[in-house]
């Protein structure tokens, strides 16, 4: 059974988000809980460290973002 070249790129697309998405939630799980502890030890930082938090997130969902769009050009563009 031969396979053809677009269940290859459909697999590689599920690849590229599957894998690419690991890594940023995995990331994204120990950046939240890292701050929840730092403010539960310093509460009265709790503003300055919400914000690199949300700085953090923002450049780690920029990844699973990257991912997506990797997978959507092999899923759409890709021949």
């Amino acid at each position: 059974m031969p396979l053809d070249l677009g269940v290859l790129r459909l697999f590689a697309a599920g690849l590229a988000i599957g894998i690419g998405a690991l890594g940023p939630g995995l990331g994204l799980g120990l950046l939240v809980a890292a701050a929840l502890n730092a403010i539960g030890r310093n509460p009265e930082a709790a503003g300055a460290i919400q914000i690199n938090m949300f700085i953090g997130i923002a450049f780690t969902e920029a990844v699973a973002i990257y991912a997506l769009v990797v997978a959507l050009i092999l899923i759409f563009v890709a021949k």
